[in-house]
């Protein structure tokens, strides 16, 4: 298996993923993981990966374009070119034992750290294929789900373990609400393919009563899948 995980804090992952059976599991041939800077692919000398929300709020939002390019980037090297694409975020679907052991049976998983107060809406519409979060709490970015999630996947593999344990699947509630989608510049972005990625026209306009009913309606339970 081959895992690629993206991240504006690449020095995180050198510790953890030289050690223990993760580490076994790679000088074995049974996985290989790279790391990749975010800030290789932005396109101005500041390598700026986020910008402040449409529409107002705290915190700022990461850009969808760098994200954009370093998925295809990666896709482009890959073997297959048909990689799960995994964005993990507080509002994702929590991850569980069964949800590792689905991800274990992939060839190439692209795991994308988000950070602040959030990745830019389109990287879970048009980029991921599954919006992961480690349970109903908040963390300060991506990283350490991304390292949880390369543990949990990669002692399922057939070689890392003597034997696999039996693990009991985790449940969660689905009735707590997770937070709106979150949008920033560009308001029209346009990939490579033509293709038009657009921001809700009512976060654009200024109008915060109709904002603020908007994000009320888009919030979504837990396990809602995006």
């Amino acid at each position: 298996m081959q895992i690629h995980i993206i991240t504006i804090f690449p020095k995180m992952f050198q510790s953890v993923f030289a050690e223990s059976m993760i580490n076994r599991a790679q000088l074995k041939g049974v996985a290989q993981i790279q790391v990749h800077n975010l800030r290789v692919f932005t396109n101005d000398k500041r390598e700026t990966v986020d910008d402040k929300p449409f529409g107002g709020g705290p915190g700022m939002v990461m850009l969808v374009e760098p994200i954009y390019r370093a998925v295809e980037d990666i896709k482009n090297k890959l073997s297959l070119k048909d990689p799960l694409i995994i964005l993990t975020s507080a509002k994702g679907e929590q991850f569980t034992q069964s949800k590792a052991q689905e991800f274990s049976k992939k060839d190439e998983l692209i795991i994308i750290c988000g950070h602040y107060e959030g990745v830019d809406e389109r990287v879970a519409q048009h980029i991921a294929d599954a919006e992961i979060s480690m349970g109903p709490y908040v963390l300060t970015g991506g990283e350490l789900p991304a390292m949880v999630i390369s543990d949990a996947v990669v002692r399922l593999l057939a070689g890392t373990l003597g034997n696999v344990d039996s693990l009991e699947q985790e449940s969660f509630s689905d009735s707590e609400k997770t937070e709106y989608p979150q949008y920033t510049r560009p308001a029209v972005f346009i990939n490579d393919k033509g293709e038009k990625w657009e921001v809700p026209e009512v976060l654009l306009g200024g109008d915060h009563g109709q904002i603020n009913t908007w994000r009320v309606q888009h919030r979504k339970s837990q396990n809602s899948k995006s």
